[in-house]
């Protein structure tokens, strides 16, 4: 983060958090309240979802925080930097990086970390410092902000929340390999946009864009492709297919519970499909220019798939796509899981 960093991050932080803003006035008794039932909601979510998913990782006290949008801004402009931290390296060795051509990466960075601050609910960290273990991040206000949209009941929404990003936590914690495999992935794909011929400057926006869709889990497919070489290509084909693995395999289990556990479920799942499927016509448009059409594509995609593959082999026999990476569904796969079943499931 030195004058050469080719992203003024000090301005991008502060441009997300005048586009983020501070979210829904609930009070400080409110905001205590809401804090505190998504703290037990996540403790709670952690046998529950070892329960439905057959997956074990045992939480550390300091493995979920609690965030408002402007701490979230923070952890993930950390995140962005250490993702670009080799890239920018070479970009500072090739060309010089003008305050101008920093300051309006900064800018644009910025808008679209302000603009996922106050839509995001959680979050685990996959990128983090290096001194620094990845956490689940929960994002208070946005949490309130859509309960109070969909007209629920807060305290239900709250751990149908911890569920969904629970799930994740455990992705990444009972396999071990797949938080580094998917780092490395990403960070393949990333120096590749990097490598390719041509203007650095116009290269170091569309890695911006690149390392925006990817820590988010937005699809940029279609808008880098054709400046790919058929290797990439086929690298992000396959991150593609991972993100709506990850995605979907959260859908379906916090589809999963039951009214024993949260009594107005079936009621959330309807208002918040109703959700997905209706925006305003504001959200909507922001949602094409960001990629984020794509990414409700891959939560679709990705429970498709889970069901599918659950429905025909049953749990145990889903799980075995958490051995290796050669066992995660490629792209063509995830809209035909019985090639997967298999390919894999069959022979396990």
């Amino acid at each position: 983060m030195t004058e050469a960093s080719p992203v003024d991050w000090g301005l991008a932080r502060a441009v997300a958090r005048r586009v983020g803003g501070r979210g829904p006035t609930i009070g400080r008794e409110g905001a205590r309240e809401a804090v505190d039932e998504l703290r037990s909601g996540a403790e709670r979510a952690v046998d529950v979802v070892r329960g439905l998913t057959g997956l074990h990782a045992d939480a550390a006290p300091d493995a979920v925080r609690v965030v408002d949008r402007s701490r979230w801004i923070d952890a993930n402009a950390v995140s962005f930097a250490t993702v670009l931290e080799p890239l920018s390296h070479r970009i500072q060795r090739d060309t010089a990086v003008g305050a101008v051509g920093s300051r309006v990466a900064g800018a644009e960075i910025g808008a679209a970390l302000g603009f996922l601050s106050s839509r995001v609910l959680g979050q685990y960290e996959l990128f983090t410092a290096p001194d620094v273990e990845p956490r689940l991040l929960l994002v208070a206000p946005n949490i309130v902000d859509v309960e109070q949209k969909l007209g629920v009941n807060g305290s239900d929404f709250r751990l149908w929340v911890c569920l969904h990003e629970e799930t994740h936590r455990v992705q990444f914690t009972a396999v071990p390999w797949l938080g580094p495999w998917l780092r490395d992935q990403i960070q393949s794909s990333l120096d590749g946009l990097a490598s390719e011929s041509g203007d650095l400057g116009k290269r170091l926006r569309q890695v911006l864009a690149a390392v925006v869709g990817a820590l988010r889990g937005l699809d940029v497919v279609k808008a880098l492709e054709a400046s790919m070489s058929d290797q990439d290509r086929e690298l992000l084909g396959r991150l593609t297919a991972v993100m709506s693995l990850l995605e979907g395999h959260a859908d379906v289990m916090m589809d999963a519970v039951g009214a024993d556990v949260i009594p107005s479920v079936d009621v959330l799942r309807r208002r918040m499909s109703e959700r997905r499927s209706n925006p305003k016509a504001t959200e909507a448009f922001v949602r094409r220019l960001l990629g984020m059409e794509a990414k409700l594509a891959q939560y679709r995609d990705g429970a498709a798939f889970v069901r599918a593959v659950v429905d025909d082999v049953g749990m145990d026999g889903f799980n075995a796509v958490w051995r290796s990476p050669d066992h995660l569904p490629t792209r063509d796969e995830l809209h035909a899981p019985e090639q997967w079943i298999a390919r894999v499931a069959t022979v396990s």
